[in-house]
Parts: C-alpha cells; structure tokens; sequence
C-alpha cells in the first residue's frame, strides 16, 4: 500500500483520472466509517443513535431489536465499502455506489419525514440529514466518473 505523499505524487503526475480515483475510494472510505460506527452504535446501544438522532428513547424490546438489525445492515453496509475501496474501478463497486446512493437518498428522506410529519428530532437529525444529502452527491459525481472513464467521453 502505498504512502500518503507517494498517493500524493501520484495524483499530480497522473492527473485527473488519478484525482477522480481518490475521490471515490474516499467517499467508500468515509461511507464505510460513518455508516460502520452508526452500525455499531445501533448494534450495541441502539437507544444511543436513537436519542441523538431522533430526540427519543427506543421504548420497548421490539424497537431495540429492530435498530440492532439497522445496525448489522450497517456494519455491513460499512465492511462493504471499506473492502470496495481497494479495487474502485470494478463493476461491483459501480454497483454498490448505486445502492450507496439509493441509502442515503431514502435515509435523507426519513430524517426529513420524521422531523416534518412526527416531529422528531433530536440534536444529530440535522447533521444526519444533510450528511446523506452530500454523501448522496458525491456517489453521484463518483458514478459519472465511473461512466465517463469506462466509455472516455
């Protein structure tokens, strides 16, 4: 693996197909992140994410459990990334960038929904929203990259 400045040098020489494969090995990278320790955090405590993003405790053993199966989806969804980051290029990560983009486009919706229909939020709402919203944009310039360099238009 190489070193941060070799990648570095690397991108200056190789230019902007060098640059736009950093870029999406970063969004898998911080995706894989973001969505592993909010996994995690569902998984272990799921009244933790609960009340930071929603403003509520899980009030019973069915919505604990329900918000540990959201965090093994995530964990999962965070070991896919990360493993993904590694070959940038293949059609399986253009592929898991389209479910990527699906997953933060619906999650951007439901942390809308649960604010403007039951009113819900709690102090990660808003960070939690416009983070997918970004995420979101970024997985779609990382699909156009993918497009543009397997067709060289």
């Amino acid at each position: 693996m190489r070193e941060p400045a070799d990648q570095a040098s690397a991108m200056i020489i190789l230019g902007p197909n060098a640059r736009s494969l950093m870029m999406v090995r970063l969004l898998l990278r911080v995706t894989a992140i973001g969505e592993g320790a909010m996994g995690l955090a569902f998984l272990l405590v799921p009244n933790l994410p609960a009340l930071i993003l929603f403003g509520q405790r899980l009030d019973s053993a069915l919505p604990e459990n329900i918000g540990r199966f959201v965090g093994a989806a995530l964990v999962a969804l965070g070991v896919a990334c990360w493993r993904a980051a590694e070959d940038v290029e293949s059609r399986a990560t253009s592929g898991l960038i389209l479910a990527v983009l699906i997953y933060d486009v619906i999650a951007a919706i439901l942390l809308a929904y649960a604010y403007l229909g039951p009113g819900l939020a709690g102090m990660g709402l808003w960070v939690g929203l416009i983070s997918h919203l970004v995420l979101a944009i970024w997985c779609v310039a990382s699909l156009r990259y993918g497009r543009l360099a397997t067709t060289g238009k």
